[in-house]
Parts: structure tokens; C-alpha cells; sequence
């Protein structure tokens, strides 16, 4: 595969052939690339501030803690039943190393996503070197590491988890490599099968560090499968053992990642899961030594019929001495499994493509459909490398290493075509598909009869790479978060404001950031929620909230946006409710212009709190039958003069330059009053910044946990309440505690000693068995007041 020619043009044009040069190169433009977001005063996404308050709260308790009382408000929630604690680790560790030298928690955490996409870069370098050579593995790392693919979950300030996933299987492949690579030189015989303990444990440690973890274990089986049927058509006796191996060591790992998951927390098949409950039930499994029911089917099931396979496999090659007999035989062995995966299609969802289904239930974008300019953007020009692969499959140049990236990169592909978080994991198949077609090119523009042949190989690169680099540093330049300092500054405000254990009510992506900035319970906890988009169409009664502990309302500009995502998720029809932002675009004299796609609204003060309003939508031209202006005085009806007047409200504000055109039905609906009146009989707002961000306390009877001379305290307002549940946790989620108090007619009430062995503690004040607040608290907790 080596050339004279084209090893020239490596060494001269890059020394890229040298390891001691190439990979000093390929971690500062790695570095580079991924630091770009560096910059950003925030966070990227939304998950990220979770994880970020998470690692800062168990900072400052000294210890990982498993009942966190900020979280699913207002019950708490058990950490693992959300990742493995290993997932948060690795930011925390940084920082104790990294602290001598001033680098804080929040630096850390934005640091440690490019850290891990570094680290899996350089094995995945010696993982393709391994299985290929020098040159493809050149390729195939830096094409990984230009590739806006791989960039846009290894970038700084955004912290992911299948960025572990996606090192570990580079491990993983890391440990193949050498495998293969052994055999390939006639070395070591046997003993080069040790190697494929490393993806066993590969796979079991990736259990430490993501949830769905589980993809590995499949990526693996596949490479056993494949690297059979790569000894059967390539007619290599000894890759049968390699494959018995492989399969060997997945069984292996299965049992590691039993024993992470009893250290650190299980995934999202585990025992005490709602999927891994599920699937143990529909199975018949029982949760004995092996806790997960992923693990349970993949060790019963699927690594008995994988080894059947190999061993299927090897008797045809034992007996089938033809190479197109091999090969009939090899496909008809493909289309029976096809067959049979249809046929149990089912079975298959339920245990192994169920926590795909996870992927795609949240109302977001990553877990959209991937688009063809997803994968542009992603991959950019390395495309077009692609189908040169198909070059290094012919019998004379087709290798093992073909069938074991052929073995991930098929399914990888058919992830990719889901949805668009796919595309970072796809990344690492793409790139090594490209860099084995890029070379076959190279090769093959040896052979053509042109002109100044020699220059093409070096074109070749430049078209790959160069565009892939633009694209990669213009989306990544683009990137910005959706927090912003009026966020900030509101939830800042909050914090300071609100007792510890009071609950916030606010749009499911904002919630994360109550958590981290403002360090409350939010209602609803990072997902969408029904509830929540009831409670801002008006569909939720006063008990309803009071019975989930709401305290505090936050409404916004940014949930006004996103006001047709509150009726899809609340189930009601989007025509019936219109609301419509329409951002000032002129001011021509006194005369303001709002307009956007169709609609439009012009408004001009007169005299007496008189204003001309005038809206246009489509063909109809009307006045609003009421207006609201808010200035840096704040809100005011207005007399509305112009046309005949419609079935429409507005709202303008001249803070943040916009308006909101409504029907009556949009304009009656809780987020409506709270936002543009600020008047609703039983609030009172405590926080507003003129328009964008709005902080509403919802008045009931309260409880206000308060420390008083050593002693936890629970303070009453409003004390109407007749009883006082309490319920001690310990940090598992144990209850070991509960009692309930007469408290008619107290202001107050100190925690009972016996509550001092509790490390959560979870209230509910009554009314004549109706409840008037609720909440969690921790007894040793890091934040409130």
C-alpha cells in the first residue's frame, strides 16, 4: 500500500508520517479547533448547566452526592437513575490537578470536553496505524479532528456524554488493532489474544461514564462477527480466534460494567430503572448477580448466538472450499440475520434499540432527523472520499482491517441517518472510511496518462481537507449560547431572594439554569412537560401548583417564542391560540414599524395616552381591541385609535424592541397576564428587567426552611396549615423516617432529632388533607441561604 511517490509527497509536504511531529501538530490544531467556544462567557446547550451545578454542589459537600434536592423539584432526584457518577468525575479531578495553577471548577468543566476529543484522536491514531499503516492513520485522525462532526460534542463549554463513549471505543479498536496487527506479522501466535482483554475492559469501564453505554457492547459483537466473516471470504484460518476472543471479551466487560454499575451506578437498564424494570418483566429476566437487563439478555442471548455464528461461519470455511460458494453462503448468512432481526423486530427494540427511543423523546434539536446539510456541515468535503473505500475491497487489496471498520461503520451510518446527535458518533467511521478511499486515490492517480501527475495527491488532501476546515471553523464561530446576561442576572437575583427549598416554575429549557445560577428546584426539570405547558396556556388550578410545591413563576421573551412549542406540548390545537413576536424593524419620526413574515403592526403615541395602533395580517387591516405598552417605566394600557377594531391584543415593548399580536384566547392565557399585564390575582412579581425576564412569587401558604442556632427550622407564612408530614431519606433514596405533626396555629417548627440521621429531608404542609406546599431539602447542604 505504500508508495515511493506518495511517501515523498507526505514527507515533504507535512512530515505528517512522523509520529514525534504528527501528533505534537495534531494536538495543538485538535486543541484549536475545539477551544474556539473557549470564548464564550456560557455554557453550550442545556444539559450542560446541570452538570456543571451537579459537580459544583458535590465540590462543596466533599462527597458525590446521590439524592441532589435541586433537581426534579420537588421530590429531589437519585443521581443514579440519571448516569453513572464516573460521568461527572473527570471535571472535578481536573480541577484539584489544575487548581495550583488558578484554573477553577467552571474552567475545568468548559475544559475537559476538548480534552477527552484529544485523547480519543491520538488513540484512535495508533488504533487505525494498527490496522492499516502510518499514512491512512495520518488521514483518518486529521480528517476526525477538522471535522465540525466530532467537534460540535468535544468542544469546550459543552459537556456530552457519548464523548467518553467514543474514546472507549477507540480503546477499544485500539486493542483489535494491535491484535490483528500481530497477526499480520506472523507474531505471536497466541498470545497476541491477550490484546482483546482491552476491549473487553474497554467496554465494561465505558459503563462508568455514560448511561447509554450499551451502543459499545453492539459496535463489539459486530466487530467479532464481521472479522469472522472477513476469515471465511479472505480464507484466514487464525481470525477465528480472534473472533472467538472478541466475543469472549465482550462477556467479559458485560460482567465489568456489572460490577461499575454497583460502584458508580447502573444505565439505563438497570435494576432500579423505569426501561431496565420493563424489559426484565416483558423478558421474564430476574435481577440476580447481573443488575442490568441489558446486560442480562446481551450475556443469555446475544453473545450464545453470536458464538454460534463464528462457529457456523468457521464450518463453512472448514467445508466450503469455493471462494463464490464462501461468498453465497456469507450473504445468504447476512440476509438470514436481516430476516430474522425483521421477524423479531420487537424483541430487538425492546432490549437493544430501546435506548435509542430515549434519544428521541425530548422535544429537541439534536434529536431531530438528520438532514443532508447536517451531514454537509459535519463532514463536508471527505464525502466525496467515501466511495473510494469500495477500492480497498478488492480481493487483491482487501484486508481484516476492511471488515472490522466496515463491521462499526455500518451501523454507524444507519445512526447517522436517525438523528442528528448520531452524527458525532458516526464521525470516527466517516473519517476512517475517508482516509482508506482518500488513499486509494492517491494510489490510483498514479496510474493516469496526465500532466504534473505527481501534484495530485497533494490536491487530493487540499480538496478534503480544506473545506472541511472552513466548515468546521465557520459553524463552530457560529455558535452561541441561548443563556445571555439578562438570564443571568434574573436568576442571580433569585438565588438571592427565594429561600433554598423554594420550588420555580419555569419552560423546560430554562431549568438547568435555575439550578446552576439561581440554585433551586425547577418544575420541570429539563424535559418537556406537560404540566408546565398547561400552567402557562391557564389550564392549571391553584391546588395543582400548590401540591408540586411551586413558589416562584418565571415567564419570558424566550418562552413567548416558543409559545407554539407550549401548545403542541399541552395538546392544544396551535390556530386557536396565536401569539406572534414581531421585532421592531423602523422608527420613522414616532411612528414604530413591527414586522415579520406577513404580519405587521404600526404604532404611534398621541396625546392622553392615546395610540394609534394599526395591525396587518395577511389581507386584514385592524386595530386591537386593547394595547399594552411597557417602557423603562413599565407597563400601561393604552387608548387604542385607528382601524375598525378585531378580536386582537398587543403588547409592545419599547425596552427590547418588539410586540405580540394575539387573539383573545392567546392574550387570556396565564403566560399572557404574567408577561404583558403583570396583573393576576395571586401573584406578585418580585423580579422584572423591563420585558425580556419576569419573576413572579406565587402567593399561598408557605414553608421556608431556615437554620437557627445550630438547628434546622421550618417557618410558615401565611400558617393556615393543619399538618406537617415529614420524611427522611438517606442518600440512596431509603426512606428511613416518616411522622407527621399537628401544627394548627404555628408560625414554626424545629426538625425532630430523629430526623437527624437523614441525609434529605422531604416535607409536605396540609390543610385538612390538602396540600398547601411541599419541597426537599438536604440536612448538610452546600447552597441556600
Amino acid at each position: 500500500m505504500r508508495t515511493t511517490e506518495t511517501q515523498k509527497i507526505f514527507n515533504g509536504l507535512w512530515s505528517l508520517t512522523r509520529t514525534r511531529y504528527f501528533l505534537l501538530i495534531l494536538t495543538i490544531l485538535t486543541l484549536i479547533l475545539r477551544m474556539i467556544t473557549f470564548r464564550l462567557k456560557y455554557f453550550l446547550g442545556y444539559d450542560t448547566y446541570f452538570h456543571a451545578a451537579y459537580v459544583e454542589y458535590s465540590a462543596k459537600i466533599g462527597e458525590w452526592v446521590n439524592l441532589f434536592p435541586y433537581a426534579n423539584a420537588p421530590w429531589g432526584m437519585l443521581i443514579d437513575q440519571f448516569h453513572p457518577k464516573g460521568f461527572w468525575m473527570l471535571p472535578l479531578y481536573f480541577h484539584r490537578l489544575l487548581s495550583p495553577f488558578g484554573v477553577s471548577l467552571e474552567t475545568a468543566f468548559k475544559m475537559t470536553p476538548p480534552i477527552i476529543g484529544i485523547a480519543t484522536i491520538i488513540v484512535g491514531y495508533f488504533a487505525v496505524k494498527s490496522l492499516y499503516n502510518n499514512e491512512v492513520a495520518t488521514l483518518s485522525s486529521l480528517f476526525i479532528a477538522i471535522s465540525f462532526g466530532h467537534i460540535f460534542r468535544s468542544m469546550a463549554n459543552y459537556y456530552r456524554g457519548d464523548n467518553y463513549f467514543l474514546l472507549w471505543y477507540s480503546i477499544a479498536l485500539l486493542g483489535i488493532g494491535f491484535a490483528l496487527e500481530l497477526a499480520n506479522q506472523g507474531r505471536e501466535k497466541y498470545r497476541r489474544l491477550l490484546f482483546y482483554i482491552i476491549p473487553g475492559l474497554a467496554a465494561g469501564m465505558a459503563a462508568a461514564f455514560w448511561s447509554a453505554y450499551y451502543l459499545i457492547f453492539v459496535f463489539l459483537l459486530s466487530n467479532a462477527l464481521f472479522i469472522a466473516i472477513g476469515a471465511l471470504l479472505l480464507r484466514r484460518d487464525w481470525a477465528f480466534l480472534d473472533s472467538l476472543a472478541l466475543v469472549i471479551s465482550t462477556a467479559f466487560g458485560a460482567l465489568v460494567a456489572n460490577v461499575m454499575g454497583a460502584i458508580l451506578g447502573y444505565g439505563m437498564f438497570g435494576w432500579n430503572r423505569p426501561d431496565g424494570i420493563e424489559v426484565a418483566r416483558n423478558l421474564g429476566l430476574h435481577f440476580e448477580l447481573v443488575k442490568d437487563a441489558f446486560l442480562l439478555v446481551y450475556l443469555k442471548y446475544a453473545v450464545p448466538l453470536t458464538l454460534i455464528g463464528v462457529l457456523l461461519l468457521f464450518g463453512v470455511h472448514k467445508g466450503v472450499r469455493g471462494m463464490k460458494g464462501r461468498s453465497m453462503i456469507a450473504i445468504i448468512l447476512l440476509l438470514a440475520m436481516v430476516i430474522v432481526g425483521i421477524k423479531y423486530h420487537g424483541f430487538i427494540e425492546r432490549v437493544f434499540l430501546r435506548f435509542l427511543q430515549r434519544f428521541g423523546e425530548k422535544a429537541i434539536a439534536e434529536t431531530r432527523r438528520t438532514s443532508l446539510r447536517d451531514v454537509w456541515v459535519s463532514y463536508g468535503t471527505l464525502l466525496l472520499a467515501l466511495p473510494f473505500f469500495i477500492l480497498h475491497l478488492r480481493p487483491s487489496r482487501a484486508k481484516m482491517a476492511d471488515f472490522v471498520v466496515l463491521s462499526f461503520a455500518l451501523p454507524s451510518v444507519a445512526m447517522v441517518t436517525i438523528w442528528a446527535r448520531f452524527l458525532f458518533i458516526g464521525s470516527l467511521a466517516v473519517t476512517i472510511l475517508a482516509a482508506v478511499g482518500a488513499w486509494e486515490m492517491m494510489q490510483e492517480v498514479r496510474n493516469l496518462k496526465v500532466p504534473h501527475k505527481k501534484y495530485l495527491p497533494s490536491l487530493i488532501i487540499i480538496l478534503l481537507v480544506i473545506p472541511t476546515v472552513l466548515l468546521a471553523v465557520q459553524n463552530t464561530m457560529n455558535l452561541k449560547p441561548f443563556i445571555n446576561e439578562e438570564w443571568e442576572a434574573a436568576l442571580t437575583n433569585l438565588g438571592i431572594t427565594s429561600n433554598k427549598n423554594d420550588v420555580v416554575l419555569t419552560w423546560w429549557d430554562q431549568a438547568h439554569w435555575v439550578t446552576y445560577y439561581a440554585h433551586r428546584g425547577a418544575l420541570p426539570g429539563g424535559a418537556p412537560n406537560e404540566f408546565v405547558a398547561k400552567y402557562y396556556m391557564g389550564m392549571v388550578k391553584r391546588d395543582e401548583l400548590m401540591s408540586l410545591g411551586v413558589d416562584y413563576i418565571i415567564v419570558s421573551y424566550d418562552t413567548v417564542r416558543k409559545f407554539p412549542a407550549v401548545l403542541k406540548i399541552a395538546n392544544v390545537p396551535l390556530n386557536e391560540y396565536p401569539m406572534i413576536p414581531i421585532p421592531l424593524v423602523e422608527i420613522r419620526g414616532e411612528t414604530l414599524i413591527f414586522s415579520i413574515d406577513g404580519y405587521s403592526i404600526t404604532a404611534r403615541p398621541g396625546n392622553d395616552n392615546n395610540w394609534k395602533v394599526i395591525a396587518n395580517a395577511g389581507n386584514s387591516v385592524f386595530s386591537p381591541m386593547e394595547a399594552y405598552v411597557e417602557n423603562s417605566h413599565g407597563i400601561e394600557e393604552v387608548n387604542v385609535t385607528g382601524a375598525p377594531k378585531a378580536d386582537a391584543y398587543v403588547y409592545i415593548n419599547l425596552n427590547y424592541g418588539y410586540a405580540v399580536l394575539m387573539n383573545w384566547k392567546a392574550f387570556n392565557t396565564t403566560l399572557a397576564r404574567l408577561m404583558f399585564t403583570e396583573s393576576l390575582p395571586g401573584y406578585s412579581m418580585v423580579y422584572s428587567d423591563g420585558g425580556y425576564i419576569k419573576i413572579f412569587r406565587f402567593e399561598h401558604p408557605n414553608v421556608a426552611v431556615v437554620s437557627r442556632e445550630g438547628r434546622i427550622v421550618l417557618k410558615f407564612t401565611n400558617a393556615t396549615g393543619t399538618r406537617l408530614v415529614l420524611e427522611g431519606f438517606m442518600d440512596n433514596g431509603t426512606r428511613v423516617f416518616e411522622e407527621s405533626y399537628d401544627v394548627t396555629g404555628l408560625d414554626e417548627f424545629s426538625l425532630p432529632p430523629e430526623l437527624e440521621e437523614s441525609a434529605v429531608v422531604r416535607y409536605t404542609y396540609e390543610r385538612n388533607g390538602k396540600v398547601l406546599d411541599r419541597g426537599t431539602f438536604r440536612l448538610n447542604d452546600a447552597w441556600g441561604q
